[in-house]
């Protein structure tokens, strides 16, 4: 392997967070698994972080409008997905969109290659 991947990281941000405490430290979870990635060589993309900012300045009212159809639009775009995490529809959907199109499916950071130089 010559070229780094973008690798969705797919798992769970409100699914059984009750709070923002919670989906914070869901999306705390994500950006650990996103680091590890990255010191793999490859370049970690996180729906949740792409998507928050979007949603901070259109509203609270525009998560659902924003969240999932985001994150399918950039699984639509990666190289393949990594599952953590427990249960959640949404990251179950993400990995879905990226096996539908070929892409790769790790379920756990050993699965992914690190990138030779």
């Amino acid at each position: 392997m010559t070229e780094a991947l973008w690798i969705l990281i797919a798992g769970p941000y409100t699914t059984g967070a009750v709070g923002e405490a919670a989906r914070a430290a869901n999306l705390r979870a994500l950006n650990r698994v996103a680091h590890a990635v990255l010191c793999k060589g490859h370049l970690p993309i996180v729906g949740v972080n792409a998507a928050l900012p979007i949603i901070e300045a259109a509203g609270p009212e525009s998560f659902d409008a924003i969240m999932m159809p985001m994150s399918l639009a950039l699984a639509d775009r990666c190289d393949a997905v990594l599952r953590v995490g427990g249960n959640s529809a949404g990251a179950d959907a993400e990995v879905e969109r990226v096996r539908a199109r070929g892409g790769r499916v790790f379920t756990t950071l050993d699965e992914i290659p690190p990138l030779e130089a």
